[in-house]
């Protein structure tokens, strides 16, 4: 007889995530994801300046944050025929890469690395024979007998106190925990690191964008100035800071994240035939130093592969209504002329129709609308978008750079390459374009330099930021690659004011309810047959949907209906 179990949330961070499975003879038969909070940020900007949403959507997240805001500029600015300078493209570039970086190392080591690791065990190592591996795997300073020791002291007076802190509530233990001590302790080991590492890396954006989280962004361009001698300005000295700052990520990408990855996976192999999913994946596509419009040029190549047929990429174009539409079947939506019709986002609606139970509440009625995320389809197929789907679109484009670290990699672990259709491939896979990304960002930097050298300071086009040349109508698209996945925001502007805007996001696209046909998203498929040991710890399912990198955030946000106050917080004084 089947057992219902439901994870609620289940992500590490952004939570209000549900999902609910059936576990028959201890592998997963059936699986439901929910997101449990409204997204109706699209009302917010009704009848706002088109030039202020950027400044809005930035606000979805403060993990994936640049992101919105980039896709945001980049829909303005197509549906008002902008061309932004070299410059500016260079330095979005510079951003995005570092949103990456971090991104990819924070959820790694923060979000996932403790569904393989296991921080109790790592109290029974030996430092010097955990030195040995260390240094047997890189050439990172932070590997001595000593270092290790130290470390697994402050962790013992932890364990002792019986407060795990920022390591409470794992499931030490557990069976499916395979690592020997030593690589435990060296996986704990770098954790720490990396939230050091993290706090340094994102002073690229507050260099060029002025802040981070949330970075500032201009519609034609970037809102900050060069001047290599002038103190209030972009000057010589920041970058260079922000070249040491590149190079530094890129480091600690090869020498710390790269290494740990290759040393965990050898022994969690048979996670290369668990949770594969759908086998259909859709990349947007992005990143050109030749501007934002070479799509021929992009480092993230677009295309959509179906079946797992990696020997056919389909072209994506999301301006065409059949391409891209959103489904509300399962979701706690309306649309005027129907819940069963699929709507192109420049059409799309965001109207609740809330019909199910009040939380909180024991199970999700799945026969009818769970969940607050609409279900978007690609030419009416489920897609998996994110890490593996750019990998695979790049290796299956030909592109020699993915094939290298892609062949390499499987290589390395005596894989075939059918194991990155699964949990595996997908982690893997966030290693792999990190090392990509790490080296785009070096060469985005050496232009953005080699321009600055040839006089060439612009860093914006303010010729069509006068609402008197606008058309009475625009339509734009803005898309970019997030870290979790393909990004589109749509645009429609009329009389100045943005008369509608969607966005359909990463998690939307993996985390959504069945459509009208049936169809599971990515995260309801990649879940079926994975093995449970105890229902009571169920680490087997935290990996495969921590594999996606699930982000709440941007798929759902909070709002009363009735447009009531929640909570007000006021400031002393105020």
């Amino acid at each position: 007889m089947a057992e219902r179990l439901v994870i609620d949330p289940i992500t590490r961070i952004e939570g209000h995530l549900r999902v609910e499975v059936e576990i028959n003879e201890g592998k997963v038969t059936e699986a439901y994801s929910a997101g449990t909070m409204v997204r109706l940020l699209e009302e917010i900007l009704k009848g706002r300046d088109p030039r202020d949403a950027w400044a809005f959507v930035g606000r979805v997240c403060g993990v994936c944050t640049t992101v919105h805001s980039l896709a945001s500029v980049r829909a303005v600015e197509d549906a008002l025929d902008i061309t932004i300078p070299p410059n500016a493209e260079l330095v979005r570039n510079l951003m995005f890469c570092t949103q990456y970086m971090h991104d990819h190392v924070v959820h790694f080591y923060h979000l996932h690395a403790m569904d393989w690791v296991d921080v109790v065990a790592a109290l029974k190592a030996d430092p010097k024979a955990t030195s040995e591996i260390a240094q047997s795997i890189s050439n990172w300073p932070k590997s001595s007998p000593g270092y290790f020791s130290d470390l697994q002291k402050r962790i013992k007076k932890f364990v002792e106190s019986g407060q795990l802190g920022i390591f409470a509530n794992g499931y030490w233990g557990h069976p499916a925990y395979k690592l020997p001590p030593e690589i435990n302790l060296i996986g704990l080991a770098h954790y720490l690191e990396a939230l050091e590492w993290q706090k340094e890396i994102v002073k690229v954006h507050t260099i060029f964008g002025g802040k981070n989280p949330h970075p500032n962004y201009l519609v034609g361009g970037m809102a900050c100035a060069i001047g290599l001698d002038e103190a209030s300005a972009i000057n010589a000295e920041r970058l260079a800071y922000v070249g040491q700052l590149l190079q530094d990520a890129k480091e600690f990408i090869n020498q710390v994240y790269i290494p740990d990855l290759l040393a965990v996976a050898p022994y969690y192999l048979d996670w290369g035939a668990i949770g594969g999913g759908l086998g259909n994946f859709l990349v947007y596509g992005d990143m050109s130093a030749n501007g934002y419009r070479d799509t021929a040029g992009y480092k993230f190549p677009s295309g959509a592969i179906l079946n797992k047929d990696l020997s056919q990429v389909y072209e994506v174009d999301l301006r065409e209504d059949a391409q891209v539409q959103e489904f509300i079947s399962n979701s706690w939506y309306s649309y005027s002329d129907g819940n069963e019709v699929g709507k192109h986002p420049w059409q799309g609606e965001t109207t609740l129709k809330y019909t199910g139970p009040k939380p909180p509440y024991e199970h999700l009625d799945v026969d009818q609308k769970y969940s607050y995320l609409k279900t978007p389809r690609w030419k009416g197929n489920a897609m998996e978008v994110g890490p593996l789907a750019r990998v695979l679109v790049g290796y299956a484009r030909g592109r020699e750079d993915y094939k290298e670290v892609v062949d390499s990699t499987l290589s390395k672990l005596g894989v075939p390459a059918t194991a990155l259709f699964s949990t595996l491939g997908r982690t893997a896979a966030r290693g792999l374009e990190s090392i990509l990304v790490a080296d785009w960002a070096q060469e985005f930097y050496d232009q953005l330099i080699g321009n600055i050298r040839n006089g060439d300071t612009r860093m914006a086009n303010t010729e069509m930021f006068d609402p008197k040349h606008w058309p009475d109508r625009a339509m734009g698209v803005g898309h970019t690659e997030a870290p979790r996945g393909a990004l589109g925001h749509w645009v429609v502007i009329e009389d100045q004011k943005i008369a509608n805007y969607q966005l359909v996001v990463p998690t939307t696209w993996n985390g959504s309810p069945r459509d009208h046909n049936g169809q599971r998203s990515a995260y309801e498929a990649a879940l079926l047959d994975t093995p449970v040991a105890d229902p009571a710890q169920p680490v087997e399912i935290l990996r495969t949907i921590h594999s996606f990198d699930p982000c709440m955030a941007c798929a759902v946000h909070l709002y009363d209906e009735e447009g009531k106050h929640l909570s007000r917080v006021s400031v002393v004084g105020e």
